[in-house]
């Protein structure tokens, strides 16, 4: 946390739930061209509510089931800070929805929940939330317990870097040419010109549990010709762990990339190398920007004894994602996932995506009628990361002995055709 908060970018959007207050808005300009923004938001301007919501002198009160819209001007594109000021009479939990009257009748939760824990002024916060530049409509939801909301503020952490480089890949030829790779050999942190940071704990659209570090040597360091990347649990139960992505350094059009890696298999967790589009900007960009799953595995698949278990390979479209159940995918059983190391790739062409497990092929996408069933036409950035809980990988709960689990990443590489 330490080095997070080093990096936090002089940039602050405040929503104040008060009575007497006019909407007003201040912009300065700072030490390299950032704006610092101030946002006060009359209870009188929200737009629309629902359940037992009143204003006091003390803020906004919300029942247990109630919300409260509004529209707010973000400043600049990137991951924010939310952070709710009030109070709690029961325990409260509170989240924040994006993007409330979108076309696809989604629900963007951008916060996970948010808790306060005392009859006292007090805070509740979440790092990392993804928010675009413009005119967002939201929806402030009390989804338990009574609550006194005095505040919301948005603060910028890291703003959005647009990728200066893309590789695109000739897929017609006899062999394959090594075009980009990290063998991860040598000791220490992982080569910051192959791979920036996600953070935060908002809960990355799955209700994740862990926070992700930025630069810290326990949850993402390359040691004995590998990456590791380790989650750990601290001594109040939060969990910590690392997500590396080449978004902000290179991005990749078509190509073969291999990802050869052992995964953990305890229960809880969920280990991933995939690729995302770089048009991703927030959670209305996918899965219009596309993504592509290359080893994804959850540890209540596989067996903790033997380590053998599943990897899936899966496309996620507009026209076919999991939140439509219609998403296509595919499976194949992996022996000794913790212990050996095995290869997972995607063979990636410019009409149709082919999955391997150790040369077998076993999944293909050729679903390319439109941009809605084929965004690979655009780049894509590559991610590594573990995750802990979650919709999928904590279905089954979490091992209560569950310690430090590892995902070992020999190397990524990435092909061309010549």
């Amino acid at each position: 946390m330490t080095q997070l908060l080093r990096c936090i970018l002089p940039i602050l959007v405040s929503v104040v739930l008060i009575s007497c207050q006019s909407v007003t808005t201040t912009s300065d300009e700072m030490e390299g061209g950032i704006s610092n923004s101030f946002v006060e938001l009359n209870f009188e301007h929200v737009s629309n509510s629902a359940g037992k919501v009143n204003l006091s002198s003390n803020g906004v009160e919300m029942d247990s089931i109630s919300w409260i819209e509004f529209e707010l001007e973000i400043p600049q594109t990137g991951r924010y800070k939310v952070e709710l000021t009030g109070s709690s009479l029961e325990g409260s939990s509170l989240w924040l929805e994006d993007y409330i009257h979108n076309q696809d009748e989604r629900t963007y939760d951008v916060t996970g929940r948010l808790r306060f824990h005392s009859k006292d002024q007090s805070s509740a916060f979440v790092v990392g939330s993804p928010l675009a530049a413009g005119k967002h409509a939201l929806r402030l939801h009390n989804a338990e317990g009574e609550s006194i909301i005095t505040g919301l503020n948005l603060e910028l952490i890291k703003g959005h870097i647009n990728t200066p480089d893309t590789l695109i890949q000739l897929m017609e030829g006899d062999s394959w040419s090594l075009v980009w790779s990290d063998e991860f050999n040598s000791d220490g942190l992982p080569d910051s010109s192959n791979w920036s940071y996600n953070i935060g704990n908002w809960g990355w659209g799955n209700n994740e549990l862990q926070f992700y570090e930025e630069v810290e040597s326990k949850n993402a360091r390359c040691e004995n010709g590998s990456l590791v990347i380790q989650a750990h649990m601290d001594e109040y139960g939060q969990w910590s762990s690392a997500r590396l992505t080449t978004q902000e350094r290179v991005s990749f059009l078509y190509g073969k990339i291999d990802i050869r890696a052992k995964v953990p298999v305890d229960r809880g967790t969920w280990s991933a190398g995939w690729m995302l589009g770089d048009a991703y900007r927030d959670e209305l960009s996918w899965p219009y920007c596309g993504e592509i799953d290359i080893l994804e595995c959850v540890g209540y698949e596989i067996n903790d004894t033997t380590g053998s278990g599943y990897n899936h390979a899966t496309c996620h479209t507009k026209a076919y994602y999991f939140k439509q159940n219609n998403q296509i995918g595919s499976q194949i059983k992996v022996d000794s996932m913790d212990s050996k190391f095995h290869t997972y790739t995607v063979e990636w062409y410019p009409d149709r995506i082919l999955g391997y497990l150790d040369g077998e092929h076993y999944y293909t996408y050729d679903k390319n009628a439109n941009d809605l069933e084929w965004p690979f036409h655009q780049p894509q950035n590559i991610i590594l990361n573990l995750a802990i809980g979650g919709g999928w990988g904590g279905l089954k709960g979490i091992d209560p002995s569950i310690k430090d689990p590892k995902y070992i990443i020999d190397y990524v590489r990435v092909y061309g055709r010549e």
